[in-house]
C-alpha cells in the first residue's frame, strides 16, 4: 500500500529551462538539501539508466537508487525506487503556466518497516513534504 506525496512549485521560468535544471541530476545539491545525485548507469536521460541520491549529513542519511521508467522532455521523467528502505514511484512533471512553469513533483511510496511505517506516517508526512517544497526549483 502506497502513500502519495505532491507538491506543486509555480516556477517564473518557461518549461525547457525549468526541465533543464531538474533533471541536472549532480546540479540537484544546488535545490534539493543535503542531498547529492549520480547517474550508475547509462546517460542519465533516458529510460532503464539509473541513478543513485544520498540524502544526509556525513555518512548518516538514506540512499535511494531509482531506475528512469518513462523520459519524456521536457515535460516528465517517471522513475522507480529500488532500495530496501525507498520503494515505490517518483515523477517530476513540468506544466507550461503563461510566460512560466509549474514543477509538479510526485512520489507513490510504500512506508518502510511495515505496520510500524504506516502508523509512522502521519508524523512524517509534514516534514517530508515540506522538504519537497523547500527542494524544488526557484
Amino acid at each position: 500500500m502506497s502513500t502519495r506525496f505532491e507538491v506543486r512549485i509555480d516556477v517564473d521560468a518557461p518549461p525547457g529551462l525549468v526541465w533543464s535544471v531538474v533533471t541536472d541530476w549532480p546540479a540537484q545539491r544546488d535545490w534539493i538539501p543535503a542531498t547529492t545525485v549520480h547517474v550508475i548507469a547509462g546517460d542519465g536521460r533516458s529510460t532503464g539508466s539509473r541513478i543513485v541520491a544520498f540524502s544526509g549529513l556525513a555518512d548518516i542519511g538514506v540512499l535511494d537508487t531509482m531506475e528512469i521508467t518513462e523520459w519524456e522532455p521536457p515535460r516528465r521523467c517517471r522513475v522507480r525506487h529500488l532500495g530496501r528502505l525507498l520503494r515505490g514511484t517518483g515523477e517530476f512533471a513540468v506544466e507550461p503556466r503563461g510566460a512560466g512553469s509549474t514543477f509538479v513533483w510526485v512520489e507513490d511510496l510504500e512506508p518502510p518497516f511495515g505496520p510500524l511505517g504506516r502508523v509512522g506516517l502521519p508524523l512524517v508526512r509534514p516534514l517530508f513534504e515540506a522538504g519537497l517544497r523547500r527542494g524544488g526549483p526557484r
